[in-house]
């Protein structure tokens, strides 16, 4: 990992979100769940675009491949399935190929499938929903490595991206050194307040003005 990668491997999603606050930006993505294993995932985003199956083109290979294949160990995945249709962005095979790729983990903006499959592998698997319905005939890759749209964010290959179990948060390429100083002290912050409960402190003195106003810009 490069140094960006390693700092962010260190903070959580709140850590992140709340340095997007004080910053001003934008990033989180609400409502996606992580559907397979227990673990934080953080690292570079590989993007992939997914539209409806009109039926006029046969593909010559199946969605998500060129993303694993393209994809870097420690890369994340990330899905834009918004065609409407109940079928699955991500499968079995795909969860063991990215795996054995050293993808660190897959987020789909749609449903994904064989989660069953992917909690086996311990590959860590982040959906909006669930179907086990295949993508065969129903929806095709349009894109990979293109800008996609994730709740409301646009996120470009080669952005950034912490996953866990509270939530998805991206983070621009262009904004994430300004975003990892500000979420560093952020935790640092935080794990002082944990010691000084620890410690006795009261909760009221703990978290009271200093903590309602430590986000204002």
């Amino acid at each position: 990992m490069d140094d960006l990668t390693t700092r962010l491997a260190r903070l959580d999603s709140c850590a992140v979100s709340d340095a997007l606050d004080k910053l001003g930006l934008t990033g989180v993505a609400s409502g996606i769940e992580r559907l397979a294993t227990d673990r934080r995932i953080s690292g570079r985003v590989v993007t992939v675009k997914l539209e409806a199956d009109d039926g006029r083109a046969v593909a010559s290979r199946h969605l998500g491949t060129s993303a694993i294949e393209s994809g870097q160990p420690g890369d994340v995945i990330v899905i834009e399935q918004r065609s409407g249709r109940d079928a699955a962005s991500w499968g079995g095979n795909l969860s063991l190929a990215a795996q054995l790729r050293g993808i660190a983990g897959v987020i789909v903006e749609g449903p994904a499938r064989d989660i069953d499959e992917a909690q086996g592998y311990g590959f860590p698997l982040f959906a909006r929903s669930r179907t086990p319905r295949t993508a065969r005939g129903r929806i095709v890759e349009t894109g990979t490595n293109v800008p996609i749209t994730v709740s409301e964010i646009t996120v470009s290959p080669g952005d950034f991206v912490v996953a866990d179990g509270t939530g998805v948060v991206f983070v621009s390429a262009r904004d994430i050194e300004a975003v990892l100083d500000a979420a560093e002290a952020i935790a640092a912050r935080e794990r002082a307040m944990v010691e000084a409960l620890n410690k006795g402190q009261p909760v009221t003195q703990v978290m009271g003005k200093s903590y309602e106003t430590m986000l204002k810009r």
